[in-house]
């Protein structure tokens, strides 16, 4: 039995992930933004082992969801599910950060750093992040005109350049980033064109399946080519440095 945590599990994929592993036996722990969306989780994976509160989009909620993390034990598996998607509007959070990038990068890194190393970390980017740019100067959109789906993709590279650098920093962690595809989600919409019911059979493979090596991307079970500026050590850590400055917490090797 493997224990794993999902984040932004109260519905969709984090949902049908949690609810899968649940079934094949393994110790699900889900997380939610607030108590009633915890209800809600409950209610749809009665089989999960616990469920974790905590809004992403706050920067000490974040570290008090790792906190409850490493008081319930340490995980074999964290899948980094939450997000927000790409037709949101411009808004900052209590933190005064744009909360697409709050939710989608930064609460990934910090509770990449601050949760106890598992076995394996599963972050959840979009074949979007191809068309990401990464604005180092400009993360929270205030000298850029907003755009939203720019915005999100530009979220969801930084989430396979997270993957990518830990894969590096932590050669004892296998770290990997999935495109469930473009599925009829809350977030993809009705009209989306993929297979809701394959989208969530990559994460439940790389979090249970055989070792398949660390700093991959994969779709739908099978490596996928990524955006050039993942791979690059320099923008990697250029980008570790920000989200360090923006955290006061620094993820290292």
């Amino acid at each position: 039995m493997t224990r794993i945590l999902i984040t932004g599990s109260a519905d969709g994929l984090g949902q049908m992930v949690g609810r899968e592993l649940a079934a094949q036996g393994h110790e699900v722990v889900l997380h939610a933004r607030n108590s009633q969306r915890a209800a809600d989780a409950r209610r749809a994976v009665p089989a999960a082992a616990e469920v974790l509160v905590g809004d992403l989009a706050r920067i000490d909620e974040t570290r008090d969801v790792a906190r409850q993390a490493n008081e319930y034990g340490r995980f074999d598996v964290v899948v980094h599910n939450a997000a927000v998607g790409y037709q949101e509007p411009r808004i900052e959070t209590v933190d005064g950060l744009e909360h697409v990038f709050a939710i989608n990068t930064l609460a990934p890194y910090l509770l990449t750093a601050l949760v106890e190393r598992p076995e394996r970390l599963i972050y959840l980017s979009s074949g979007m992040h191809e068309g990401g740019d990464v604005v180092l100067d400009d993360l929270q959109w205030v000298r850029r005109r907003w755009r939203g789906a720019q915005a999100y993709s530009d979220s969801k590279l930084h989430d396979v350049l997270l993957a990518f650098a830990v894969a590096r920093l932590w050669p004892d962690v296998l770290s990997n980033a999935v495109d469930p595809g473009w599925v009829p989600t809350k977030m993809g919409g009705r009209g989306a064109p993929g297979d809701l019911g394959q989208a969530h059979l990559t994460q439940v493979w790389l979090a249970t399946g055989p070792d398949v090596g660390s700093g991959g991307y994969y779709y739908h079970l099978q490596p996928h080519r990524t955006h050039p500026a993942a791979s690059d050590r320099e923008t990697q850590d250029a980008f570790l440095d920000a989200c360090a400055e923006l955290t006061g917490v620094r993820l290292t090797g």
